[in-house]
């Protein structure tokens, strides 16, 4: 499913127009949308039954340049993630509708 099917999905399932559904997701998901704001402040989102979004910190580390073989180094940072509930492993696994 891409943006798009999601903004009909949505409307469709709330009776609303696919201008405002569009307008929610984008004020959920964009980059600068409410979980991006939050992240950036190294907040959490917690979803209960869905999941969480966090920022991990990713240590620095040293790589290899694939065509040349010459070690790298890699810097430091932060990376957002995502790690599903119960429930929606629940779903993903037929356990729950």
């Amino acid at each position: 499913m891409n943006k798009q099917e999601l903004v009909v999905a949505i409307a469709e399932e709330h009776d609303m127009t696919k201008a405002q559904a569009g307008r929610i997701v984008d004020s959920f998901f964009s980059s600068t949308g409410v979980i991006a704001k939050e992240l950036k402040k190294g907040g959490r989102i917690s979803l209960p039954g869905f999941g969480v979004f966090a920022v991990k910190a990713r240590a620095a580390r040293k790589g290899r340049n694939p065509q040349t073989g010459e070690v790298v180094k890699i810097k430091a940072a932060k990376v957002p993630a995502f790690r599903a509930g119960t429930g929606l492993k629940a779903v993903v696994n037929g356990k729950k509708k």
